[in-house]
């Protein structure tokens, strides 16, 4: 067994090699062979290492892998997988079967190209046996990385590769042993992992459907994506080109009538930019959008056992979800605008809006200026849902906002009848005149009230 102190890149290869019960197969595209030469260059590779390959061209790659998927998909990882793993145990189960515990490790990435003008980002797999002879595991990622250079994204993929192998054989105790091992001098800094899925006997006990808001809550991620229907896929495949609306709150009532204020809130954000783009254009999608970090300064960040209670609410409402690392809304736009440059709405309730306003943005150098600023770049609006005036004072007075000034009516206080004294009104009015607020009209009187939590 290796020792409990944490090892550096090259003591985690090295101990691998070192270990005659493990023996792989490392299948690399896109990124160099910087998982392989790793192991390559520690020291003892022959005990580890069975073949590596790196299939750039497309028709060698689809003469092994098939062809018919996007060379940087999930599909085509679960093919070289598939392929990697069956002929490695064609070629030595006869002879190290009966004490060898098998790995095939594989990747495809969409590394930085020359001009800089694409997302780098791509998938990781690992498929291995905990005992000889044992069923398979799996654990597939999807990443993003950061790093500003081609060859920087070559060497972080290397330490990220040798962290999945090494955790997976000796940090599997636990969900968080096994992904701290994984992140370890890489993540958050250089690569973001926004997808995991695990299959198998090793994962019997971990509860898969927490993966992703784990992801999020320990700051491996800034986003991941929850669906109502159909398989997870990672925000990229989400929001790809799409316009898209966004309601964000905190979503702490689970109930049926709280699931139908929502479910219209979010609709009528989508009806309002369907109007807005022209029914030529595809439905834009709507996602209501959660936050895995504290709302208040002083107050703890919620649980997962709480944020997935609330995310499971929305599905069952029919809705799809976004959950962000960072509660701003100016940082949904920045993760959005990364994978669409088609419009991007907001629909909140008017206690969003004056969050908006009222935060004090320290973390920011212009504050106040800078944080509108980023939240209204790039094609982005907000459609600002009316509010109850009983509701909107209620929401006043519990967080001991002051300032703002409204008419309403029938009950209902719309963006448009609400002010704020200066200087930050001058900012609010500007923003409702230049439509990058936009009053959505006050509901029938019948109508339910929105949750003063939204």
């Amino acid at each position: 067994m290796p020792s409990a102190q944490k090892l550096d890149t090259h003591h985690k290869a090295l101990t691998l090699n070192l270990d005659p019960s493990k023996f792989g197969s490392f299948a690399e595209i896109g990124a160099g062979q910087e998982v392989a030469r790793w192991f390559l260059v520690s020291g003892g590779a022959s005990g580890t290492v069975a073949k590596t390959i790196s299939a750039y061209d497309k028709e060698v790659s689809d003469d092994l892998y098939g062809s018919g998927s996007r060379y940087v998909s999930e599909q085509r990882l679960e093919a070289m997988l598939e392929s990697e793993w069956t002929q490695l145990l064609t070629q030595l189960s006869k002879t190290r079967g009966s004490h060898t515990r098998f790995f095939s490790f594989v990747d495809t990435i969409s590394a930085r190209n020359f001009a800089g003008t694409n997302e780098p980002h791509g998938w990781v797999g690992l498929r291995f046996q905990l005992q000889p002879g044992g069923s398979p595991n799996d654990i597939l990622l999807h990443i993003n990385m950061l790093d500003p250079a081609n060859v920087l994204e070559q060497e972080a993929i290397g330490i990220l590769g040798v962290n999945l192998i090494y955790s997976a054989f000796y940090q599997l105790q636990t969900r968080e042993s096994f992904l701290e091992g994984v992140a370890q001098d890489v993540v958050m800094e250089r690569i973001e992992i926004d997808y995991i899925d695990v299959r198998g006997p090793a994962f019997e006990t971990w509860d898969r459907h927490t993966l992703p808001a784990y992801l999020v809550s320990a700051g491996f991620a800034e986003a991941v994506f929850f669906p109502s229907k159909g398989p997870a896929v990672p925000p990229t495949e989400a929001l790809y080109k799409k316009a898209v609306v966004l309601a964000p709150g905190y979503f702490s009532h689970v109930d049926a009538d709280h699931s139908q204020v929502h479910a219209r809130l979010l609709a009528s954000g989508v009806e309002q930019l369907q109007n807005e783009l022209g029914e030529t254009h595809v439905v834009p999608a709507g996602f209501y959008c959660l936050t895995a970090s504290s709302l208040a300064p002083n107050d703890p960040p919620p649980q997962i056992p709480d944020l997935v209670r609330r995310i499971d609410a929305l599905l069952a409402s029919g809705g799809d979800v976004l959950l962000f690392r960072q509660s701003e809304l100016y940082h949904m736009t920045a993760l959005v605008n990364r994978y669409t440059k088609a419009p991007v709405r907001f629909i909140s309730g008017l206690s969003q809006v004056i969050r908006a306003f009222e935060d004090i943005y320290g973390n920011l150098e212009g504050r106040h200026l800078e944080a509108l600023g980023r939240l209204f770049a790039q094609n982005v609006r907000i459609y600002a849902y009316p509010m109850t005036s009983g509701d909107l004072r209620e929401w006043l007075n519990s967080f001991s906002t002051t300032g703002w000034e409204w008419n309403e009516t029938n009950g209902w206080v719309s963006a448009a009848q609400l002010r704020r004294a200066p200087p930050v009104g001058h900012l609010y009015d500007y923003l409702l005149a230049s439509n990058f607020l936009v009053p959505m009209p006050v509901p029938a009187a019948a109508e339910a009230a929105l949750d003063r939590h939204m």
